[in-house]
C-alpha cells in the first residue's frame, strides 16, 4: 500500500470528494500548494483514446497565452546559416556533429533539442538516448523545423507538448502555483481547446474521461468536465 506524509495527508483532507468547476479546483490547488519552492501547476487528463491504434494517437503543442513560469533551455542542432540564426535568437547551446557526439556521450543539460530536416538521419543514432526523455526532436512537436527564430521563441515564451501515454492519459503542465487564478484558468482553457481542436479521427465514444489537476507536491483534484464543455 502507497505511504503518504502527514503533509500529504493534511493537504488530501482538505480536498472534498467531489467534482469541482474549474475556478473551485484552481482555488484549490493554490490553497494547497505549500512546498517550500515554487510549484508546477500540473493537469492528468484522461481520454478515451487507445494509443496502440494509429489513429487513437494523440500528440501536439499549445502555446500557453500566460507562459510556464519555466525558463526552458533550449539546444539547437544545424548547419551553417540556420546554426548562425539558432546563436542569434538565443539558444542556449548550439552545434552540428560535436554537439551530437556530446549527447551521444551523455550530455543532457537542455529541455528541448530543436532540429532542422538535414541533420536528422545524423541525430537518429540519439534514438535510445534522447526517445525515453522524451528529447527526441519530431515535426509533430515543433521540434524538426528549418523556422528555427520562430521555433526558439515559442518555446522559451510558453510553448508545451502534450501526447497521451500507454494508457490513453496526458499530463501537461500549466504554469506554476503561484500564478493568478485567472492565469492559470486561461492557461488551462488553452489546453483544453487545443485537446478538442487535435482529436483523433479513430476516437470513439466518450472523448473526455476524467480531469485532474494538482501541484508537484499536492493532491489531486477532480475537476467537472462539464464545467469545461
Amino acid at each position: 500500500m502507497k505511504k503518504f506524509s502527514r503533509r500529504l495527508k493534511t493537504l488530501k483532507s482538505k480536498v472534498d470528494p467531489k467534482l469541482y468547476s474549474l475556478n473551485e479546483a484552481i482555488a484549490m490547488l493554490q490553497a494547497t500548494s505549500n512546498a517550500k519552492f515554487t510549484e508546477t501547476a500540473e493537469a492528468h487528463i484522461s481520454l478515451g483514446l487507445n494509443p496502440k491504434y494509429a489513429d487513437q494517437q494523440l500528440r501536439a503543442t499549445v502555446i500557453l497565452p500566460k507562459g510556464t513560469g519555466k525558463l526552458v533551455k533550449v539546444a539547437v542542432i544545424a548547419k551553417g546559416e540556420k546554426l548562425t540564426e539558432a546563436i542569434s535568437a538565443g539558444a542556449d547551446i548550439s552545434g552540428s556533429e560535436e554537439l551530437i557526439d556530446e549527447i551521444s556521450r551523455g550530455r543532457l543539460d537542455f529541455d528541448k533539442l530543436i532540429a532542422t530536416p538535414d541533420v536528422m538521419p545524423l541525430i537518429a543514432k540519439l534514438g535510445r538516448v534522447l526517445g525515453p526523455r522524451g528529447l527526441m526532436p519530431s515535426p509533430k512537436a515543433g521540434t524538426v523545423t528549418l523556422d528555427i527564430i520562430k521555433s526558439i521563441n515559442e518555446f522559451k515564451g510558453g510553448k508545451v507538448e502534450y501526447r497521451v501515454d500507454r494508457t490513453g492519459i496526458i499530463h501537461v503542465p500549466f504554469g506554476k502555483s503561484s500564478f493568478s487564478e485567472g492565469d492559470l484558468l486561461m492557461n488551462l482553457q488553452t489546453i483544453k481547446d487545443s485537446i478538442d481542436k487535435n482529436k483523433p479521427s479513430g476516437s470513439k465514444g466518450k472523448y473526455w474521461k476524467t480531469f485532474f489537476i494538482s501541484s508537484t507536491m499536492g493532491p489531486s483534484i477532480q475537476i467537472d468536465i462539464t464545467s469545461l464543455l
